[in-house]
């Protein structure tokens, strides 16, 4: 499976935890830069999770506008892990 993770300048041992949840291709953009707004989701992107606390609001909503021709899961939450988790776990029921 892959995930697109939107916001956050770093992840840490955040893409452990993904690995460790089945996800085997993970991409990772801060989404606080403005040129970040034309970012391409790719197609096989299974699901994007946008960390709210680190995020350029136009870049939100221009992943937001690209996801609606697309059939992937998007989820909202903080960065911490066991707000990530709660939230997969919310998209995968």
């Amino acid at each position: 499976m892959s995930v697109l993770v939107v916001g956050g300048d770093y992840l840490g041992n955040i893409e452990d935890n993904l690995k460790e949840n089945g996800f085997n291709q993970i991409t990772h953009i801060s989404g606080r830069k403005k040129k970040q707004k034309t970012y391409k989701i790719p197609k096989n992107t299974d699901v994007v999770l946008i960390l709210t606390d680190y995020i350029n609001h136009q870049t939100c909503k221009a992943i937001k506008k690209q996801l609606k021709n697309y059939d992937t899961k998007i989820g909202y939450c903080k960065r911490s892990w066991s707000s990530i988790d709660e939230t997969l776990k919310e998209l995968s029921s």
